[in-house]
């Protein structure tokens, strides 16, 4: 079983260690620099710890709790590493079936320790590829990505209210690591709810390549020119734009 918590202490770590010149821009989040993204993982990280010690079962967004810093101000890298380890340590004392609130499927502590540590992963690629560095993702990390991914999508109201506006119901995207042991076809659902199997399967477009590059692919930071294309580019162009998270 993975260990979440280490994997969150050790991509927290890199990315400080990336958080040299904070006026760096990133390409993968538009309009940021380091500084708006190291800020961005420690405000999700102190969500995350409000949630599990406050045992919240309502709504609340990571805006809407304090990141103790000033006014305007961005957070730095020992800001970031201060956050994690305080989420670390209510991750170790929280009981995973407690009940809390989550955007997710799953309404129990238990959802936040992979919810985090795919954030600060991603984030982390972004930082270095803002510095010019191809991300390193182990095989079975992205695997699981891909999946947490897929899992929480049709819950993220916020996306599956715009795939909703696409007209693509019934249309099928179908995933194929060229690494590892791993297919998936996701197929748009009414509602613009989608579901999704792993497995062989043909679908309207299909995209293969290394599996940690369909994980970039899925969040937005990977081209699908990256990787190899079959079927209707337009439909996986129109559908990935709008499903990232």
């Amino acid at each position: 079983m993975t260990d979440y918590r280490a994997q969150i202490q050790s991509e927290t770590e890199r990315l400080a260690a990336l958080a040299g010149d904070l006026s760096v821009p990133v390409p993968t989040c538009p309009g940021w620099t380091l500084a708006e993204l190291v800020t961005h993982v420690g405000r999700l990280h102190r969500w995350a710890t409000h949630m599990l010690r406050g045992q919240v079962r309502e709504r609340l967004w990571s805006r809407q709790v304090s990141d103790g810093l000033p006014e305007g101000a961005t957070g730095d890298a020992a800001w970031l590493t201060a956050g994690a380890a305080e989420l670390l340590e209510t991750l170790a004392s929280t009981d995973p079936d407690t009940e809390v609130w989550t955007w997710g499927p799953d309404n129990r502590a238990s959802w936040w320790p992979r919810r985090m540590f795919f954030e600060s992963l991603v984030h982390r690629a972004d930082a270095e590829l803002a510095l010019g560095i191809d991300p390193e993702i182990p095989a079975g990390t992205a695997i699981d990505g891909i999946e947490e991914f897929l899992h929480n999508l049709p819950y993220a109201a916020w996306v599956t209210r715009s795939l909703a506006g696409l007209g693509l119901e019934g249309a099928t995207i179908h995933l194929h690591a060229s690494d590892a042991d791993g297919e998936w076809t996701i197929t748009q659902a009414p509602a613009g709810k989608i579901e999704w199997a792993r497995g062989h399967a043909k679908g309207d477009a299909a995209v293969k390549g290394p599996v940690s590059d369909l994980l970039l692919l899925l969040y937005g930071r990977r081209s699908p020119d990256a990787l190899t294309v079959h079927g209707d580019r337009e439909l996986l162009d129109r559908w990935l734009s709008t499903a990232s998270l």
